[in-house]
């Protein structure tokens, strides 16, 4: 099977009559720009290891100029984009055994035409041939007649099986390997599988809802920033057939049947903003802690992009509390004063490293730090993060993860309060950073005089949070994404 374009067949010019069969003329290829939309997102995906999340929203605005596009349209190149990365591992393993060579001699966008194709042949009701002639005409588009012939082939064999067929074909008896079977199934890098079970501990039903869930499309949760705006304000701007209230966070209000964020008033305003709800019970049990004597200075270590310290600078607010976000990167720091810009009580941002801080040390009285991280805890928002990273990435975190938590540890006052928060529940990247920074481990470390801090109770109401005392948040168990919270307090 070939990949190489070939001439399109044309009739010979002139009046004389073809010898042999004569060729059908040719037809030029006609652009689907649904299908045209979502490639040109996976190619950026693929290309600048852009994040989908980023480069669909203008995309989306750009084509809705056209009067012809419309909201179905751009539900079918969401769901083709977002469907397509979720399911990519899977897909991958497909078109392997429809091909006869190894899948890494592919080229890339010819690569991307045909998982799109799969996805429409195996994750989506668009009938089969529908699926493959418009697949086809992609190609035809952005790859050449030539290679066009050689999706069609590959779709065709794709297509004589639904996906269950094709996972028996293609992943391994769990009784063989259980991990493997896993992540073919799930769509889901083997590393990840194995790590996220380690967190998660227990047998095969736990690690499958979570896999699952990761696979799911989450709802867009909005919170109301308190003074500024109210829940009640949000439900009935987004309408009572599209809007329920959160889980567990008294701010939180889902877009149960999606919308764009960004036509609410609240929003464009800054008194409302996108942000799920793990994190916003991250803030809030922060905020929660009771602690003796002094509560006038609050510190975001690690603000940007901005919507824990917007919530932070509100209930630090209520209680006359003045906020320092810092964040190292200027143009995220530029992100964190947009979201905070009218805040009711005193703030100020800042462009500095948290592991050289500027402030002295025992200048605050409560300290977040939600740490960069490998991101394995928001698969659902962004599933192309669980193919780009890789368990060597977990290394270059360590010491900044740790350095970080030593400067907000040393930032407190005595009988302050620290929480350390991260979107990963890799171990790595959660309680073994706690543990070896409360115990000194590490080149040139020390042990830090602090202790845990029970923090369920400080997310009341919310069920399934384990033995503590730190705090694991799943998709599959809770709504939200994979957001993991220890509260230390300083003892001297």
């Amino acid at each position: 099977m070939s990949e190489q374009p070939r001439q399109p067949a044309r009739r010979p010019a002139g009046g004389g009559k073809p010898s042999g069969k004569q060729a059908k003329p040719y037809r030029r290829p006609q652009k689907d720009p649904v299908r045209m939309l979502a490639f040109e997102v996976l190619r950026a995906v693929d290309e600048r290891d852009a994040y989908a999340n980023l480069v669909l929203p203008p995309l989306l605005r750009k084509a809705r100029q056209d009067e012809s596009f419309q909201a179905r349209d751009a539900a079918l190149a969401t769901e083709l984009v977002y469907g397509t990365l979720r399911r990519q591992g899977t897909y991958d393993a497909v078109i392997k055994a429809c091909i006869d060579r190894p899948l890494r001699e592919v080229d890339p966008p010819v690569l991307d035409v045909l998982s799109l194709g799969a996805h429409q042949l195996l994750g989506t009701r668009i009938p089969t041939h529908a699926a493959v002639s418009a697949s086809v005409e992609l190609a035809r588009v952005v790859l050449g007649d030539g290679r066009a012939k050689f999706v069609n082939a590959v779709l065709r064999k794709i297509a004589a099986h639904d996906l269950d067929g094709w996972l028996e074909r293609v992943a391994p008896p769990y009784e063989d390997d259980a991990e493997e079977h896993l992540a073919v199934y799930h769509s889901h890098p083997r590393w990840v599988v194995s790590a996220l079970w380690d967190a998660l501990g227990g047998g095969r039903a736990g690690i499958e809802d979570l896999l699952e869930a990761d696979n799911e499309r989450p709802e867009v949760t909005l919170v109301a920033r308190p003074g500024r705006s109210t829940p009640e304000e949000l439900l009935e701007a987004v309408g009572e057939d599209s809007a329920l209230p959160g889980r567990w966070s008294p701010y939180a209000v889902r877009m149960a049947e999606g919308g764009e964020p960004g036509a609410l008033e609240a929003v464009r305003d800054g008194r409302a903003g996108v942000q799920d709800e793990g994190s916003q019970l991250v803030a809030m049990a922060l905020a929660a802690v009771p602690i003796e004597g002094r509560d006038a200075r609050w510190l975001d270590g690690c603000a940007g992009p901005g919507g824990k310290a917007a919530l932070l600078g509100a209930l630090a607010a209520r209680r006359g509390a003045f906020l320092l976000a810092s964040e190292k990167q200027p143009h995220r720091a530029r992100l964190v004063g947009q979201a905070l810009a009218g805040n009711p009580g005193p703030y100020q941002v800042i462009a500095a490293d948290g592991t050289r801080p500027p402030w002295l040390p025992g200048s605050f009285d409560r300290v977040l730090v939600d740490v960069p991280c490998s991101g394995l805890g928001a698969l659902r928002r962004r599933p192309e993060a669980r193919w780009r990273r890789r368990p060597e990435d977990l290394e270059g975190f360590a010491p900044l993860q740790r350095g970080l938590l030593r400067q907000a540890l040393a930032a407190v006052r005595v009988g302050g309060v620290v929480g350390y928060a991260t979107c990963s529940p890799h171990l790595a990247e959660t309680r073994v950073v706690v543990e070896d920074v409360l115990k000194g481990r590490g080149a040139a470390a020390a042990p830090v005089a602090a202790e845990l801090i029970d923090a369920r109770p400080y997310m009341a109401g919310v069920p399934a949070l384990g033995d503590g005392p730190d705090v694991q948040l799943w998709p599959h168990l809770h709504g939200t994404d994979a957001m993991y919270l220890a509260l230390l307090r300083r003892t001297a």
